[in-house]
């Protein structure tokens, strides 16, 4: 592993510990001062120390969370992380939810910091996965709504609810689609399934053709397909390892704009 790879996982690796031991000021300190929390991706973003601190009081204080980590992905200067994440609302309700993170990092006074976090999840199934815990969620409920609005405020609140919105039932056929070809060999269909113009990047920089995409895809399988703001994301295996891809949609397009492939 490169040294500057190791660097960037560990500061990825202070998260989970820094919610564990229930420390805001280490977990908001993983973040430059301009850093961005967009959690659930999709929802109105947390920008500053100051909204990221009230994001940790409203999400992340109040509960037990455990960070089970499948594998990182690290491209430049981020990385990508596919986990299960379980949550404990309350006695008797636990929550697991498949996340993938995104970190992005950069340099700030000769330290590497978090200047922008994705969790991509689902917030529609998290709120199914609540309600079939029946009658041991019922306080729950409340008390979330409760601490959201006076953390967040009635419009941080609704910023929050922007989340119920995802890629729709096309768009999510489309990504599957694409996904598919792409493990098949199947280029015609991958290039079907994008739109004019569209970009494909190893990362967030790195141009790939779409030939050469298909390529690093071709005898792989893909899993765990999340959707969440305008982007579909799958955990693919490939010959030379493990990764995320995740497709972009502009608004009401059935056919995908943008691949970032960790």
């Amino acid at each position: 592993m490169a040294a500057a790879e190791a660097d960037l996982l560990a500061i990825v690796e202070r998260s989970p510990a820094a919610t564990a031991a229930h420390d805001p000021a280490a977990w908001i300190g993983l973040f430059t001062p301009d850093g961005r929390v967009e959690d659930p991706y999709g929802s109105r973003p947390h920008v500053g120390v100051d909204a990221i601190g009230r994001f940790y009081d409203t999400f992340i204080g109040p509960r037990q969370i455990i960070f089970h980590r499948d594998f990182d992905a690290v491209q430049g200067a981020a990385v990508v992380r596919d986990l299960m994440l379980e949550i404990v609302m309350a006695a008797g309700v636990t929550l697991n939810v498949p996340m993938h993170l995104r970190y992005d990092l950069r340099k700030t006074n000769g330290d590497w910091a978090v200047e922008r976090l994705r969790a991509h999840w689902e917030l529609p199934t998290m709120l199914v996965q609540m309600l079939r815990n029946g009658k041991k969620a019922l306080p729950v409920l409340p008390r979330m709504g409760a601490e959201l609005v006076r953390n967040q405020g009635i419009v941080g609140a609704a910023g929050f609810l922007k989340a119920l919105r995802r890629p729709s039932r096309r768009q999510k056929h489309c990504a599957r689609r694409l996904l598919d070809a792409a493990v098949a060999g199947d280029e015609l269909t991958v290039r079907r399934s994008l739109a004019r113009r569209a970009v494909v990047s190893r990362g967030e920089k790195a141009s790939m053709t779409v030939g050469e995409f298909v390529a690093a895809l071709r005898g792989g399988r893909w899993t765990k397909m999340i959707a969440a703001g305008d982007t579909v994301s799958a955990s693919v295996t490939t010959s030379s390892g493990r990764g995320v891809v995740f497709c972009e949609f502009r608004r009401k397009a059935e056919k995908v704009g943008r691949i970032r492939y960790f």
